[in-house]
């Protein structure tokens, strides 16, 4: 049971909120930033989720567990400066950028059972897949005293 979420709607929605649109290339469509690009690959016993991060490194990484969601955090800052040769600024740019996204695993996943690794610009995430274990109904009789 893996569920994908960002920023609060479903994956679902934008697929069919793409078909009502005459445009399927829309760059500003969550904020002024795309979001993460995500392949989630069912396997025997795990999902793989790939997230592409092209220009981060691993310290701009973040991946937490929490309430059942795993949420990756990408942070990303550039500064690039040019300047002539008497030191003074011919072209000065700034880039923040921030993107999260975060997809639901389950209660029963713990930290410990998510593996993560980067490589060439690709975050892969494995996560195994549990047996949703049924909750017990424990009716205790209270005794009444007189």
């Amino acid at each position: 049971m893996l569920l994908t979420d960002i920023f609060g709607r479903n994956f679902m929605d934008d697929f069919f909120e793409d078909f009502a649109n005459s445009s399927f290339y829309r760059p500003n469509r969550i904020g002024s930033a795309p979001a993460m690009k995500a392949d989630v690959q069912e396997l025997d016993n795990a999902y793989q989720i790939d997230l592409d991060l092209p220009g981060f490194q691993k310290e701009d990484l973040n991946a937490e567990l929490k309430d059942g969601y795993l949420t990756i955090k990408a942070t990303h800052q550039n500064t690039e400066e040019q300047k002539d040769a008497k030191g003074r600024y011919i072209r000065q740019e700034r880039y923040t950028g921030h993107y999260q996204r975060s997809f639901y695993v389950g209660d029963d996943i713990t930290q410990e059972d998510v593996h993560a690794a980067f490589e060439n610009g690709v975050l892969k995430l494995t996560v195994p897949k549990k047996e949703v274990q049924p909750k017990i109904n424990e009716s205790r009789t209270i005794m009444i005293e007189g």
